[in-house]
């Protein structure tokens, strides 16, 4: 079996249990459990076919796998494996008939988004079919990765600071204002954690661009599908911040939405 092969079918066993495990439960947030965990083992699988002996593979091997084990720790310490859904899906379930939330499980949260998880892996296949030389553009794409991935590591730390310290007050009775970050590295974005998720994945396009020697590489349709995931999914965390805090709409216009940027007056 071809490693294209191979992932494709792994990915359609994972989807169908993240599908049969939310209609067992009444819990949808099967396929965030396993969103920091099932790209890198892609990568994997990839560099396994090449026998672990192309250097940039491995490479893409360590940094996705460094970027799962981030993911993963702070998805865990927010209580994401101890059975908590995802709030944003449960907003949407109450906007939506039974059947209709059935449907939108299926189709979107259980099958488009692990073809997701998939297809932002496969710039390692490109490079699986391009293997080469290590060239100064990987070390260059390396660094970015790290930076990146130091990036997001700082903001996830800043956002848990602040939550950990607003539960605290309020259990002191106090309250806290105003109700959302906003100083650190999200001074300059308002999601400076998405900003550095999403470049690590372009980095990952461009191991891929430089296997292939082109970047016209048809392995971009995952990062490209993901930065457009991210724009919806940004769109509708910022509506429900909105009608949470009534000072969010200042918040916005002063503060770049994503890519980071000097605040405006």
């Amino acid at each position: 079996m071809s490693p294209l092969n191979t992932v494709f079918l792994v990915a359609a066993v994972v989807a169908a249990l993240c599908w049969l495990l939310s209609l067992a439960t009444g819990d949808t947030s099967w396929v965030d459990r396993i969103w920091s965990i099932i790209p890198a083992v892609y990568v994997w699988i990839f560099a396994g076919y090449a026998h672990f002996a192309d250097t940039r593979l491995n490479v893409m091997v360590a940094l996705t796998t460094l970027w799962g084990a981030r993911l993963t720790f702070n998805f865990a310490r927010k209580g994401g494996y101890s059975g908590m859904e995802d709030y944003r899906w449960e907003i949407l379930r109450r906007g939506m008939r039974k059947w209709q939330f059935q449907l939108f499980n299926f189709f979107f949260i259980a099958a488009y988004q692990n073809l997701l998880l998939l297809l932002i892996a496969l710039p390692a296949y490109t490079a699986y079919k391009h293997q080469g030389s290590f060239s100064s553009w990987d070390i260059v794409f390396t660094v970015l990765f790290i930076l990146f991935l130091i990036g997001e590591t700082i903001a996830d730390q800043q956002q848990w600071n602040f939550q950990e310290n607003k539960r605290k007050e309020r259990e002191a009775g106090r309250q806290v204002t105003p109700g959302f970050l906003q100083t650190g590295l999200f001074t300059y974005s308002r999601h400076p954690n998405f900003f550095c998720e999403l470049s690590q994945w372009w980095v990952i396009y461009l191991f891929g661009a430089v296997a292939a020697g082109t970047p016209a590489i048809w392995t971009i349709i995952g990062v490209v599908l993901l930065t457009i995931l991210f724009v919806g999914s940004t769109r509708f965390t910022e509506e429900i911040s909105s009608s949470k805090y009534p000072e969010y709409a200042d918040y916005q216009r002063r503060t770049s939405a994503v890519i980071p940027w000097f605040k405006r007056a």
